[in-house]
């Protein structure tokens, strides 16, 4: 198979971080989030902005967003919410329209994913011209911490199955923490058919598929600490159901 990596970027032009904030019911995680991505990437020196996609969020979530614009101004806090919830991949579909970086991060808004990772794994992509650089929990430092064992047995046992049926070439299938090159992940969403946590496993899946580059930086993943944790018996049995259909497919 012919490798589709993609070209290298011109190194004339500043690169440009466009973060993906995808958001439900996390009025009390928002402030925060966006006060350490300003901060490390103020640090880190590299242009960015923060695109807060929100579902309809009924705690007020909306409402905190438009406060954090005024403190931070509308070059780098960008709001496009939508009505509903509709999907994981339909909200980064929608954040990458009015993103205007050549770089896409996307993350959890409930500091699960730390945004201090974030100037590794623009090192790690520039260092190898990475189409894509996956937060990994399952290698060299990368830990879990707050789960309790019932999830982190259902964390390690999903990423065993990816891993014995779907050979994968990634050591964590089913994190979100990551950043692409914008026209990898714009091709990469076109052929996602998934939904759910299965979407972030089809995306690597694809990757290796198109025989995109992928590089891994560990990372620390926190549990949530506001609000309720999104993982149910629903989301579980549709993880199956997803990891079959990649297996039968793919």
């Amino acid at each position: 198979m012919a490798s589709r990596k993609t070209q290298p970027p011109n190194r004339d032009s500043k690169d440009k971080y466009s973060v993906l904030l995808p958001t439900y019911n996390e009025r009390e995680n928002l402030p925060l989030i966006v006060w350490l991505l300003v901060k490390y990437f103020g640090e880190s020196d590299h242009d960015y902005e923060i695109i807060i996609i929100d579902d309809g969020s009924p705690d007020g979530t909306q409402e905190v967003a438009e406060q954090l614009q005024k403190i931070y101004g509308k070059d780098k806090i960008l709001l496009r919410p939508r009505a509903k919830k509709l999907g994981l991949g339909t909200a980064y579909i929608h954040g990458m329209k009015h993103a205007t970086g050549n770089f896409i991060i996307i993350m959890d808004a409930d500091l699960s994913h730390h945004p201090k990772f974030i100037p590794q794994f623009i090192e790690k992509q520039k260092e190898g011209d990475y189409d894509l650089v996956s937060g990994t929990r399952y290698k060299g430092t990368g830990g879990v911490y707050g789960w309790d064992l019932r999830r982190k047995l259902i964390s390690r046992g999903a990423n065993f199955l990816t891993q014995v049926l779907l050979r994968p070439g990634a050591s964590d299938l089913t994190g979100s923490f990551r950043l692409y090159k914008k026209k990898v992940l714009e091709s990469l969403v076109e052929r996602c058919v998934s939904k759910g946590y299965v979407f972030q496993m089809e995306m690597i899946v694809r990757a290796r598929q198109l025989s995109y580059t992928v590089g891994e930086v560990p990372i620390s993943f926190v549990d949530r600490v506001y609000g309720e944790s999104k993982l149910g018996g629903n989301e579980i049995v549709s993880f199956v159901k997803g990891l079959l259909t990649l297996f039968a497919t793919t």
